[in-house]
């Protein structure tokens, strides 16, 4: 995740996908003075580090001029270049913020196994068997191991302790890191890691997530064929118009017939494998993290599009898993890698009324790493640092989820109502999904997707034919939702296949005069507050799919991942149920097909899908909430 040059919107849009320099950019003469700053005030140095089987990983290390104190190291490895390289090129940022530069670290940046300047083979999400195998064998934690060992040995002036943290997949590579932890690992922080990617990045539940997928691979999967200092080359799409493209494109198998050609490793793979088998059950890395010992701050955001879940299940796993209290959490109001880089006070249009990214720099991050690092006073952080959404404060508690809360179940009714009690009219509501022309992920016009979409207005899909909409009555006082929702359905389709996506979403009162906002056009929004999906097929199991039978009420049961947000006294809460959300996840046939990645375009019908609410067939979420 660092600043790349590289040609073609898909390679550009890589960078985005990881937190790169897309970013809202600090002032010119702030990045400026930072970078001055470096030059002036740290020394660089590149090696080749030996690994264990005699591979080599590049390494950039940047060492304090001021020699009289020893220093820590704050490790980040990484897959998306440490450029720039040459001893005499430096970075403009070095630390999580420019706090870090200043108070003294030794920085080291690796290339990992396989990518750019290192070598040896790259493989994504590299099963973690090492430990098995015994011997020279060699996994992300060895490598990982075997970095820090050469370090403290071999660096001047450091103090034999190692901190280490990363986004997204550098936030994979932290965690990874602790297990069978170096003694001098003494501090980490994964923040948005990478986790389980059947579940997070280009899976949800099963659904495929295709604009991640195909943009970031086609620069991300190129094979090299040895070392190399520069991002490869990705397609030129002859469209901004994502929606427009990918529906062009057609079924799946289009991209390597017009596109990749087999020329996408891990492209293949994943098409290959539809299915949650032992190839991708041997890439989550959460069985591994249930004994770590280094003390762990993980981070991310509410509004993460990409990598929300592996926030929340790797603190889950590892604070869980662990003997000792040595894991934390906090959570903020931001989309993917905003704490790092971009100003917090906002998301979209979702305001929160200050910076929150800053007060977690300053108050949450440095002092963590001073004080494992560096000896520095004990910061009274709590075990869990969350932002409340909706009320825009931060909350602390012993643990995430809060431990005392009340568990309410609302249930789907007649005339679009969310009801405290099921319908005994009964009856069903139902829709067309058709392929042809699916629901919008949002309005905005993009190959990718718009970040904002976590929390934008909903009222144009809400207003389709194809689009369930109900809603509470106005609430009469405040409600906090803490923790996941669970989502109970019952279900049938004409058809034999449906994905079922459902939203949270926050309806502001007609007219808001509380929000601050100069021109306040918050009257009536549809704030999403969380949305969630599953492919049916994958309703009773991940590794072994089933057809639904035509016509017959279904129960379907999954979670939406964790919020903690206020429904304000005036708002109401509403739930939203689709079958598409295009082009973020990939259309499904409706016809079952044993692997959708090989459906063809006479595949694709349009369906008829019913959700039930009746006594006999009750349709529920059910969620907790904070006493009042």
């Amino acid at each position: 995740m660092k600043t790349i040059m590289m040609r073609g919107f898909a390679a550009a849009l890589a960078a985005l996908l990881l937190v790169s320099t897309a970013f809202a950019a600090e002032p010119a003469k702030a990045d400026k003075e930072r970078a001055d700053y470096i030059r002036s005030h740290y020394a660089k140095f590149e090696y080749q580090i030996p690994m264990r089987d005699g591979v080599k990983l590049f390494t950039s290390v940047y060492i304090p001029y001021d020699r009289s104190k020893k220093y820590p190291i704050l490790m980040q490895r990484t897959p998306y270049q440490v450029a720039p390289y040459g001893a005499d090129k430096y970075k403009t940022r070095l630390g999580p913020s420019e706090s870090f530069e200043k108070a003294g670290y030794i920085f080291v940046f690796q290339d990992i196994r396989g990518r750019f300047m290192s070598e040896g083979k790259f493989v994504n999400m590299r099963p973690q068997d090492a430990a098995e195998k015994g011997g020279k064998a060699t996994d992300d934690a060895t490598d990982a191991y075997d970095t820090i060992d050469w370090l403290v040995k071999h660096i001047p002036d450091n103090n034999g302790k190692v901190g280490q943290w990363g986004i997204s997949y550098p936030g994979y590579y932290t965690s990874v890191s602790s297990i069978h932890a170096h003694p001098a690992l003494k501090a980490i922080s994964p923040q948005a890691p990478i986790a389980n990617w059947f579940r997070d990045d280009f899976h949800r539940r099963g659904t495929f997530v295709t604009p991640m997928a195909f943009l970031f691979l086609d620069t991300f999967d190129k094979p090299r064929k040895g070392p190399i200092s520069v991002w490869p080359e990705g397609h030129k799409l002859y469209t901004p118009d994502g929606y427009q493209f990918f529906k062009e494109l057609g079924p799946l198998s289009n991209a390597n017939k017009e596109y990749f050609h087999h020329k996408r490793p891990f492209w293949d793979e994943i098409t290959e494998h539809p299915n949650y088998d032992a190839y991708w059950q041997a890439r989550n890395v959460l069985p591994h993290l249930k004994n770590t010992k280094p003390e762990t701050l993980v981070v991310g955001g509410w509004y993460d599009t990409e990598d929300l879940y592996g926030a929340l299940s790797t603190y889950a796993t590892m604070s869980h898993g662990n003997k000792k209290s040595n894991v934390r959490l906090v959570m903020g109001p931001w989309f993917h890698g905003q704490w790092n880089r971009a100003d917090g006070s906002h998301m979209g249009t979702a305001q929160f009324g200050f910076d929150t990214t800053k007060w977690y720099q300053d108050h949450v991050q440095l002092p963590f790493f001073e004080h494992y690092l560096k000896g520095k006073k004990e910061p009274e952080l709590a075990k869990a640092i969350v932002f409340e959404t909706g009320a825009n404060r931060w909350r602390t508690f012993d643990s995430w989820p809060p431990k005392h809360t009340e568990s309410k179940t609302l249930y789907l009714g007649g005339g679009e109502k969310l009801l405290d009690h099921k319908d005994p009219k009964g009856g069903f509501s139902d829709y067309v999904s058709d392929p042809n022309k699916p629901v919008p992920q949002s309005t905005s016009i993009t190959r990718g997707w718009a970040r904002e979409y976590m929390a934008a207005d909903q009222r144009f899909a809400a207003r389709r034919p194809d689009v369930l909409v109900f809603d509470t009555p106005v609430a009469k006082h405040d409600m906090t939702i803490a923790g996941r929702l669970k989502v109970n359905l019952w279900f049938s389709t004409d058809h034999t296949a449906a994905d079922i996506i459902v939203k949270l979403v926050d309806v502001f009162p007609g007219t808001d005069e509380n929000t601050g906002l100069k021109d306040d056009d918050t009257g009536n929004r549809h704030e999403l507050v969380r949305w969630g999906v599953i492919r049916g097929r994958f309703r009773n199991s991940f590794s072994k799919p089933e057809p639904f039978v035509p016509n017959k009420p279904t129960e379907v049961k999954f979670d939406l991942y964790d919020v903690f947000h206020n429904i304000k006294r005036g708002h109401k809460l509403e739930i939203e149920i689709q079958s598409t959300m295009f082009p973020f996840l990939d259309l499904n046939p409706q016809k079952y097909v044993p692997n959708i990645f090989e459906a063809k375009k006479a595949d694709f019908e349009r369906a008829t899908h019913k959700v039930y609410h009746s006594e006999q067939y009750p349709s529920s979420v059910t969620f907790n909430v904070l006493p009042e």
